[in-house]
């Protein structure tokens, strides 16, 4: 029986406001290059996947400024990649510096509160899992999650990002369940899906850019509006 659901932040519960096709596009433009919006998304798929496997190997919040620079010079030209066009890794460090130079928020999904709501109306107990360098209270304030969700867990408190168990079993024992009773939905493959799985708990995949079509290894949702039916079978 489950008792537990636990939810990683970004494309998950939270996306960008402007959007990141938005963003990127507007960068890109300063330097003669055009992005679509499909191969945008496809391109932030094949980045975070970069990204989860460095921070499995070499944590973000461990690296110096230049190491730091270099894994956003290779970010960066691999979400530009995804459009099908090619830079090099130095013009690549200086788009993602206008990219983090355009204003920006994260907000919250608009299918996400109903859904945490109905949850919480069935006694399950809802966490947050997020590899961010902050504590995960501070996180529960700024995205007004606190009411929703029952606590939250970052690598920031633990000392180890996703997909890495310790972060995983820090929620578990918040939650006071074991991994059998427990649902860890996210949208990455690597940190997600094989970290919960390392841990004993239920996968489910949050697939909202659609990247991952035919992907059969756990349920794979559309949308927050698709978990209650997954959780159901799971169940």
């Amino acid at each position: 029986m489950i008792k537990a659901v636990f939810f990683d932040l970004y494309g998950t519960l939270a996306g960008f406001s402007p959007s990141r096709f938005e963003i990127q596009s507007q960068a890109c433009k300063g330097f003669g290059i055009t992005l679509t919006e499909k191969g945008t998304l496809q391109g932030y798929g094949e980045a975070d996947s970069y990204m989860t496997v460095q921070n499995s190997i070499n944590p973000l919040r461990n690296r110096n400024e230049l190491e730091t620079h270099e894994f956003f010079q290779e970010y960066e030209r691999r979400v530009i990649a995804g459009s099908k066009v090619d830079v090099d890794l130095e013009t690549a460090g200086q788009i993602w510096k206008t990219v983090r130079s355009i204003p920006y928020e994260m907000i919250i999904y608009n299918d996400v509160v109903p859904v945490l709501e109905r949850l919480k109306g069935r006694s399950l107990r809802l966490g947050l899992l997020s590899n961010m360098n902050k504590p995960g209270s501070e996180l529960l304030d700024k995205f007004a999650l606190t009411e929703h969700l029952d606590f939250a867990v970052t690598s920031h408190e633990v000392g180890s990002e996703k997909p890495h168990s310790p972060i995983f079993s820090a929620a578990l024992e918040r939650a006071g369940c074991l991994g059998r009773e427990s649902v860890h939905v996210g949208d990455q493959i690597g940190s997600d899906v094989q970290g919960a799985e390392k841990a004993g708990i239920f996968p489910v995949l949050i697939d909202r850019d659609g990247n991952h079509h035919g992907y059969d290894g756990c349920p794979r949702i559309g949308d927050m509006a698709e978990l209650e039916e997954a959780l159901e079978k799971i169940d």
